[in-house]
């Protein structure tokens, strides 16, 4: 069901701040950018990381500041949520249309940790480049 990894997010206080470090940090500009988020493609396979204003977090995600929620890829987000909760997983973050064919959504998996996992064209583009 999991099939690779698609994104991983770093929740921030100060996007500015933040997106001005990972630029530095890898010495990339991000390549996409929204309201409240921008996004970095990195390494070998392009992975990304993106960076998410902390005011879009999840009410259940806790008072802290930091935190990341690795996404990887499936090819049906609906399917794999209703698998997961019958497993035992606790919604952490529901069902989301993010727009553009990305569609996200994350559980608690029965031993605390939260895992992610979206629908994502670009790791499919990403994909199709290595066939």
């Amino acid at each position: 069901m999991l099939r690779g990894l698609a994104t991983v997010s770093f929740w921030t206080a100060d996007l500015a701040a933040a997106k001005s470090w990972y630029t530095e940090l890898l010495g990339v500009e991000p390549y996409f950018e929204q309201p409240g988020y921008a996004e970095f493609r990195l390494g070998d396979y392009q992975h990304e990381l993106g960076l998410i204003d902390s005011r879009y977090a999840p009410a259940s995600s806790g008072p802290w500041q930091g935190g990341a929620v690795v996404y990887w890829h499936v090819d049906d987000v609906s399917a794999a949520l209703e698998k997961l909760l019958a497993m035992g997983a606790k919604e952490y973050q529901p069902l989301t249309d993010r727009g553009a064919g990305f569609v996200t959504a994350a559980v608690t998996d029965p031993f605390g940790n939260v895992l992610g996992f979206m629908h994502n064209p670009h790791y499919l583009d990403v994909l199709g480049t290595r066939r």
